[in-house]
């Protein structure tokens, strides 16, 4: 059982079996010198069709009948499979094939009964490197696993969804959020306040969590899964997600694919955009440049925008930014959102 950094490594393992008929399973099937001759997957809807050339069977036993020289099976299947993974692993092993992985939330390579059950058997075990020892190669560190573990869920909302950017970082996106749960169950509404830092512990916060800790895929699927939940154990009305930093603030740009993967994640019906004047220690480009940028990544529309006047000059008015950018302003800090709640509500026409 090692890791493979080449293709050369398994051309010796033709034929094979194709477990996952996605994006994966196809990429591994035309990979050079890689020969398919067989093709499974769990999905009832996609037994019986054509993919790659072949018809996908619904189990190992159905794909050898018409497969009788294959000699190893790849396993392609997304996070969450795992223990179809693992199933369809023992199978293979038990059937006489070698075994290939792609996966990256378990990796077969550790599971010593697995080694064990292949060495009986003669055959073997690999895994598709992750390339983290390249990671480690050019920035001098990298973690031990993938770090990508949460299972890719799809999910619409029956509630609205709300995401609070900002041009910066701490430009005032969580107190925004808060806000506007304060607002809206000053109304009588349903809120469900989601915050994606873990300084997000103020009520009437439902919950939070660093999504900067998690990996770049993990993101989105993290904010589904809670949009999900929150509507599994509160049915609220209207759902407000804190976003992070900002899709085109300068200087530091490191948090950007974070601000983009909660942004996605969310899907949202309408945004709000928070801004700080003056930033001491941030460099937003500004209302103009963020707004576009949101709107080009999500089917989604800004509708307002938190002035956070903590750093404005003097003469600075709520009333100068909804003049130059035909949007409803409002200091939230020391007036509230129900202004900005307004505008989200005109806007879903509710």
């Amino acid at each position: 059982m090692y890791s493979i950094k080449s293709v050369k490594e398994i051309q010796d393992l033709n034929p094979f079996i194709v477990v996952g008929c996605g994006g994966g399973g196809e990429k591994f099937s035309n990979l050079e010198g890689v020969e398919a001759v067989g093709f499974i997957d769990d999905s009832v809807d996609k037994q019986g069709t054509e993919y790659c050339g072949h018809i996908v069977a619904g189990s190992l036993e159905e794909c050898l009948e018409g497969a009788k020289d294959a000699k190893s099976l790849v396993i392609m299947l997304p996070i969450g499979a795992e223990g179809a993974a693992l199933k369809y692993a023992v199978q293979a092993i038990d059937a006489g094939l070698n075994v290939i992985t792609s996966f990256r939330s378990l990796s077969i390579s550790d599971n010593l009964s697995l080694k064990k059950f292949a060495d009986s058997k003669g055959v073997v075990i690999k895994d598709i490197s992750p390339r983290l020892d390249v990671v480690k190669k050019i920035a001098g560190v990298a973690p031990e696993k993938s770090c990508e573990v949460l299972p890719k869920i799809s999910y619409e909302s029956k509630a609205p969804v709300i995401f609070v950017g900002g041009t910066s970082q701490e430009c005032g996106k969580r107190t925004t959020t808060k806000a506007l749960g304060i607002a809206s169950m000053k109304r009588g509404l349903t809120p469900a306040i989601i915050s994606t830092d873990e300084m997000g512990i103020e009520e009437p916060t439902d919950f939070n969590f660093r999504a900067g800790s998690l990996s770049a895929m993990d993101v989105p699927a993290a904010l589904l899964s809670a949009i999900k939940y929150v509507e599994d154990t509160k049915q609220p009305d209207i759902i407000f997600i804190e976003g992070q930093s900002s899709l085109t603030e300068m200087g530091n740009l490191h948090p950007r694919g974070l601000s983009a993967g909660i942004l996605i994640g969310c899907a949202p019906d309408a945004v709000i955009v928070g801004h700080r004047p003056n930033h001491p220690y941030r460099e937003p480009r500004g209302i103009e440049e963020e707004v576009r940028a949101i709107e080009a990544v999500e089917p989604t529309k800004v509708v307002g925008l938190s002035i956070n006047l903590k750093n404005a000059d003097s003469d600075m008015t709520l009333e100068d930014f909804e003049s130059k950018y035909n949007l409803p302003a409002e200091d939230v800090y020391n007036n509230g959102a129900d202004k900005l709640l307004d505008a989200i509500y005109e806007y879903l026409g509710e």
